[in-house]
């Protein structure tokens, strides 16, 4: 949940960061991209710590360098130090990114039953309650650096509170040794799910609002619906997965869910009318909502004892297609249309649903 809740409050206050430091979006967009940098060059360690100290030992101080790369932003006074700031940020949400899901692994083979898209869940939960914090203290123009440090003590507190609850290192994380040092088939293929997963989500963040608005003519009230619709069905569907994994498995889950994200969105843009769209948007966040969890989880029980590094990469290649997703979507519409583009997120779902037997459990 912390993590989610410094994404969204970080993005909440986004255009007051640009106003007050007065960026262009050239600027801004170097701004936003050194997040993902940040994020990315984490990962590249990460998992060898996870799996050489315990996923527990790398969590706490994660966040609270993710707590405290929230800080300059918001005291940031030039690009530069925003810059700065700003991969330091993503290199402590790249480290908990890694650490909280491997040991989420840990967590969930002490419970013996699927518990992983409910943690899932609660990131997006906290998403939403950054988010909607920001937007109240944006309305009553809280000042940015006010802001960021009551929500960076906050963070901290929080981490430090749930860093005394989580669970010793177990003893092959603990003893783990260097092997395997490349990247598995296996581990390539959740990591190409994941990209694509990531960027269907990525691209219904930055083109749904403008396709209802653009191509389907709606009011700029009509074509903000688009993308809550999506995210808030995400998050409702993922307190309802672990159940359905548990009845259902995870092979069987991962391929329904593709097909209701792929048909249902490629349906909403044949209609080409703003409610069926709307109604394809929902039936694209149900459907991704269950798979990134399940291809999570997929990785780090494949091998416990370098779960941390195997998350890592898939992590890695889950961040390339958020990046990837809005961009690719902008050059094909520059070439077709913004309705043909986002057929590719649809595709890319239906491939997803026909390559859910990589998230079986290894026996």
């Amino acid at each position: 949940m912390a993590t989610g809740a410094a994404l969204g409050t970080w993005t909440a206050r986004i255009p007051a960061i640009k106003r007050d430091l007065e960026l262009d979006d050239g600027q801004m967009t170097v701004a936003l991209f050194a997040i993902a940098v940040g994020s990315v060059l984490a990962m590249q360690f990460v998992g060898h710590l996870a799996d050489r100290f315990g996923s527990a030992r790398v969590l706490g101080p994660g966040g609270l360098v993710m707590a405290a790369g929230l800080l300059l932003p918001g005291y940031a006074g030039s690009l530069p130090v925003l810059v700065g700031g700003l991969v330091l940020f993503g290199a402590g949400h790249g480290v908990v990114d890694v650490a909280m899901n491997a040991h989420s692994m840990q967590v969930q083979r002490h419970y013996s039953r699927p518990i992983v898209i409910t943690f899932h869940a609660l990131f997006s939960i906290g998403g939403l309650l950054g988010s909607g914090a920001g937007a109240v203290a944006a309305q009553l123009d809280v000042p940015v650096p006010v802001h960021f440090t009551l929500a960076a003590v906050a963070l901290a507190v929080l981490v430090e509170a749930s860093r005394r609850r989580l669970l010793p290192a177990e003893p092959q994380e603990a003893a783990e040794q260097n092997r395997g040092r490349g990247i598995s088939p296996a581990i390539l293929l959740l990591g190409v799910l994941a990209f694509s997963c990531s960027l269907g989500e990525g691209s219904m963040a930055d083109w749904s609002p403008l396709y209802l608005h653009d191509e389907l003519r709606t009011s700029p009230a009509v074509a903000a619906i688009g993308y809550a619709v999506f995210s808030t069905m995400m998050a409702v569907c993922r307190f309802l997965g672990d159940r359905l994994v548990a009845r259902f498995g995870p092979v069987a889950l991962v391929r329904t869910c593709g097909l209701i994200a792929g048909i249902g969105m490629g349906a909403g843009l044949l209609a080409h009318h703003p409610v069926a769209a709307i109604v394809g948007f929902a039936l694209f966040g149900i459907g991704l909502s269950c798979i990134i969890p399940q291809v999570f989880s997929a990785a780090g029980t494949r091998d416990p004892a370098r779960a941390g590094r195997d998350l890592a990469q898939v992590s890695t290649l889950g961040y390339g297609g958020l990046l990837a997703g809005p961009v690719l979507i902008g050059v094909i519409t520059h070439w077709t249309d913004l309705t043909t583009a986002l057929t590719i997120p649809a595709a890319l779902a239906l491939v997803v649903a026909l390559a859910a037997p990589v998230v079986r459990p290894r026996p």
